[in-house]
């Protein structure tokens, strides 16, 4: 199953967390300081929330997939269609163990096509594109 992540820059993320998880009936999977990370059912969404001074905003879409294959094929697709990736890594990024790749729309919008593969308790750097941007979901 793969389910379509929306990465939030909030400004206060105990009252993020209180309106999200009422709004969606269901608690934060995973809470650090400054994050929270929802992994709600109905509707089959992944929301993640970065505490930050911007507010409300978006950080990144993402989409969640059961295994690295799915990261791997999606990556070659991208890469066949012309779209510049970060290439496949596998690294830490928002508290989690990761094989991930990203792509950046016209716009700047950032895609995170991924599979957690484990916890961590650091937020981590995530990858790198070729212009030495960094790809994670780091707050505003």
């Amino acid at each position: 199953m793969s389910r379509l992540q929306l990465a939030l820059n909030v400004t206060d993320i105990d009252a993020a967390v209180d309106f999200y998880t009422r709004l969606f009936a269901t608690e934060p999977l995973k809470r650090k300081p400054g994050y929270a990370n929802f992994a709600i059912a109905d509707p089959p969404l992944k929301l993640v929330l970065f505490e930050g001074p911007e507010g409300a905003t978006l950080n990144h879409f993402g989409v969640e997939t059961d295994d690295a294959s799915e990261v791997e094929a999606a990556e070659a697709r991208l890469s066949d269609e012309g779209l510049a990736t970060s290439g496949i890594d596998d690294t830490i990024c928002c508290y989690a163990s990761k094989v991930e790749t990203w792509v950046t729309d016209p716009d700047g919008a950032r895609w995170e096509w991924y599979v957690k593969t484990g916890d961590t308790e650091e937020m981590g750097q995530g990858g790198e594109f070729d212009d030495g941007t960094t790809a994670c979901c780091t707050p505003a």
